[in-house]
């Protein structure tokens, strides 16, 4: 018997998967495509085996996509630019291009050595000037549509990292990258206009039946669209002061109203106060306090009086105006109207300062009372003490209400959105330059398309300190204005790296064309992605910034569809002693020693049978031993058949005993079953499951199969497992086949087809239940009439007897399924 030497197989089938170049596609219309790809990794050092879950995913339905007949692109590529190459530069002293070229290059000899199916010559890598020119070609087709501006404004300003974050980058008051505290500071900055298309990207979610909708529920809080209205509170001496509320209902609760601490009209409602210097000190406290701090509500709510009052336009009231650290600009109008009864920050805020609280919506049977409270009523009810509108269900109080604030015109309804531009600007070398000079003469000029790229120069000092090291390059700063030739100065603001991945998955298609970003044609056969493996963290980065800025290029006119990907499916997390790996926590498994030891196929084969792809797996190194059993034991068996198989010439032999009809049944019962697991339901666990059953069903019935139509059974059983067993490992079932005598390799194989009567069950099993519990069990011929079911199942042993004085009053039978007696005492 021939010893399976893993080492050797898996070599030589990647030498040959090279030099076929058998992965390489291109368009061909003749048959049905399939584009299917993982996140692009980060090229920051070596990969571990919860990156491997994630390529194992996709490796698997290409392969088995490849055999159902499709035209399969499998691209990958490396998410090259960003902080924490820059952040390695700086800690190793070398150029960040020079440590991210050695991770690409150790990361790709890692997949090659997992044997994925990929087409190396669509490899991009987004710090490649050629990659990053059409970033800047993007920027400058945004800058004239008006979708790209610079804008001072309040930005996320992470010390350690020393650049701006995007408001995604920053929640929590953290840096999503290094988890520093984030502070606030006001800079210049670069935006696109996302909220341009905030609708857009709510509405086209019906597009996306094929989402999970946890993550389309994570977009839509994101974006943040919330119906209202707006209401003008009349300020006592001067102008009225505008709130959006999506709770007008409660307005006649409203005991006092709070605006920011940065109001722009906070100047004139203090002026003159009472007290006026002790209000201003105050308000220095209170705007001082961390901003995203402010916002998470991490700070303890305070406040002052403005010595101000405005007038309820519904009622007269007239109300305190206070400033308040829970109010913010930039959300809403940066003024509230307040009520302490139905709103909890509201409600504390009110008892700190001992501010009334009314209850003016009433839960079903229960009558409030605002002294009462030890906490908001935030829910729904009837109207109270709410003059004319009293005594109504507070949705209908809702429209009533703001249509009377219409009428009156003193509001209007009214839609706010949470959603901000995108900041793109970062205050760091290793980002794609942004393509603008500033003219001593000519203000902000844009770089000629004819310039581009530009280019990210070789000498940048990278010492840690200081700010950009980009402004301390000289060659790259000065520059002559391409309008009148006078000095300039260049832009040394980089772009944030989710512009690199907003796009990628277009380059893969045409990574080396001149021209332009992507071949049209191409993206027309291609197009869109049938399905995108990755995580659930980017659900509001990466995943959003990609539906916009397909949307931006459909309105360039480069493509004339709105989103990019059919199928999304986020991975589950892979697990080691109960926390993720991450090489962060120091626990992560290298999958070089893993193959070392067991192989690549025993990699890929136990990484996808221990949990199904979309939950969470726990690595175990002494669980792999499973995974490796079992392809020893499908190499043993079929080494054990292979002159009995090779003999065989047709499958047209009968069937003659029942060991071949059991056999024959429980292939094709296998390849229904992993047909369904891989197409239908991505299980990929319960395939390998699938798997292990047959094996176990050949070694049963082998020494029962020595007539020419057993033999011809095997045959079909050992080829369907090789085949089934392909896209989990490739290495050892094209090692298999050749040695089973084939010579065409199998990644272009047919896919075996199960024949349902084959695979259909002899006889089944049906529970038998008398008033409702099941009291036996009968197995029957698949074939068996309703008459004869019944007969089978009155005379169950168990049946019988609880049945014994009784009344037999009705037999039903829910074919294939069971068999229902009512009876009653006799």
């Amino acid at each position: 018997m021939s010893e399976y030497r893993f080492e050797d197989i898996e070599s030589r089938w990647q030498r040959r998967w090279s030099e076929t170049r058998v992965f390489e596609v291109d368009v061909d219309v003749s048959r049905p495509k399939f584009y299917c790809l993982e996140m692009l990794p980060y090229p920051s050092g070596d990969i571990h085996v919860g990156h491997v879950r994630n390529y194992c995913i996709t490796d698997v339905v290409a392969r088995f996509k490849w055999m159902r007949g499709f035209n399969v692109l499998h691209p990958i590529g490396w998410d090259a630019l960003g902080l924490p190459a820059e952040n390695a530069a700086i800690k190793r002293g070398v150029h960040p291009e020079q440590w991210t070229r050695q991770n690409i290059a150790g990361m790709k000899r890692q997949l090659v050595r997992l044997g994925f199916s990929y087409p190396w010559s669509r490899e991009v890598a987004t710090c490649d000037t050629e990659y990053y020119r059409w970033n800047q070609w993007f920027f400058l087709k945004m800058l004239e549509k008006g979708v790209a501006y610079r804008s001072k404004a309040p930005v996320n300003w992470c010390p350690s990292c020393h650049t701006v974050l995007a408001n995604e980058q920053a929640q929590g008051c953290e840096c999503w990258r290094c988890h520093s505290a984030v502070e606030e500071r006001e800079l210049d900055q670069w935006f696109l206009r996302i909220t341009d298309y905030q609708d857009q990207l709510l509405d086209d979610m019906r597009q996306l039946t094929a989402w999970p909708e946890r993550v389309l529920l994570q977009q839509r809080n994101w974006i943040g669209r919330s119906e209202g209205a707006e209401i003008d509170f009349m300020v006592e001496g001067g102008a009225p002061l505008r709130i959006f509320t999506t709770r007008v209902d409660t307005i006649f609760g409203a005991t006092f109203m709070a605006i920011s601490p940065e109001h722009p009209r906070i100047e004139e409602l203090i002026g003159g106060a009472s007290g006026e210097a002790c209000i201003r000190q105050d308000l220095a406290r209170l705007r001082a306090q961390d901003r995203r701090a402010r916002q998470a509500g991490e700070v303890e709510k305070e406040g002052v009086f403005t010595g101000r009052y405005a007038v309820n336009p519904y009622n007269g009231e007239r109300i305190p105006i206070w400033a308040a650290n829970f109010v913010l600009m930039g959300y809403g109008t940066g003024a509230i109207m307040s009520v302490p009864a139905h709103d909890q920050r509201d409600f504390e805020f009110a008892r700190k300062y001992g501010l009334p609280v009314r209850v003016v919506i009433q839960p079903a049977g229960e009558n409030l009372d605002g002294d009462m409270l030890a906490e908001a009523y935030e829910g729904t009810g009837v109207t109270s003490a709410t003059g004319d509108f009293s005594g109504l269900r507070n949705d209908e109080a809702i429209r009533l209400m703001t249509e009377h604030a219409e009428k009156r015109g003193f509001g209007r309804a009214a839609v706010t959105y949470r959603l901000k531009d995108w900041l793109i600007s970062r205050q760091r070398f290793w980002g794609t330059p942004i393509p603008v000079l500033y003219c001593e003469k000519d203000g902000m000029v844009p770089v000629s398309y004819d310039d581009l790229p530009v280019v990210l120069p070789k000498g940048a000092p990278f010492t840690g300190e200081g700010g950009n090291p980009l402004d301390k390059v000289p060659s790259f700063v000065e520059a002559r204005c391409p309008r009148c030739g006078g000095r300039a100065r260049r832009e040394t603001d980089t772009m944030d790296t989710f512009i690199d991945s907003s796009w990628y998955f277009y380059r893969y298609l045409s990574p080396c064309k001149q021209d332009g970003p992507f071949d049209p044609e191409a993206v027309r056969y291609w197009f869109p992605i049938d399905l995108y493996v990755g995580g659930i963290e980017h659900a509001i980065l990466h995943l959003v910034y990609a539906r916009f800025w397909t949307k931006m290029m459909r309105d360039l006119g480069l493509v004339d569809f709105a989103e990019p990907v059919v199928r999304l499916f986020p991975q589950g997390m892979v697990h080691k002693e109960g926390e993720v790996m991450s090489k962060s926590r120091g626990n992560t498994v290298a999958p070089d020693e893993v193959i070392a030891e067991y192989g690549a196929d025993t990699l890929r084969l136990y990484i996808l049978s221990v949990a199904p792809p979309e939950m969470a797996l726990e690595w175990s190194d002494e669980s792999i031993s499973g995974a490796q059993r079992l392809i020893h034991r499908v190499w043993r068996l079929v080494d054990r058949h292979i002159e009995t198989i090779a003999a065989v010439s047709a499958f047209s032999a009968s069937v003659d005993s029942q060991a071949e009809r059991d056999l024959r049944r429980k292939t094709h019962q296998t390849i229904q079953r992993v047909t369904r697991d891989i197409e239908e339901r991505m299980h990929l666990n319960t395939a390998v499951a699938a798997f292990s059953e047959l094996v176990n069903e050949i070694q049963r019935l082998e020494d029962r199969l020595d007539s020419e139509s057993g033999r011809v059974v095997l045959r079909e059983a050992v080829e369907s497992l090789v085949l089934l067993m392909n896209p989990y490992t490739p290495h050892l079932c094209e090692e298999l086949w050749k040695r089973l005598g084939h010579q065409e390799d199998l990644v272009r194989h047919a896919w075996p087809v199960a024949d349902p009567e084959i695979a259909r069950e002899e006889t089944i099993e049906m529970a038998v239940q008398v008033n409702g519990k099941v009291r036996g069990h009968i197995v029957v011929p698949q074939a068996s009439g309703e008459e004869e079911i019944r007969q089978g199942a009155l005379a169950e042993p168990k049946v019988r007897a609880h049945l014994e004085g009784q009344e037999v009053l009705r037999v039903v039978v829910v074919p294939g399924r069971l068999v229902s007696i009512a009876s009653r005492r006799s």
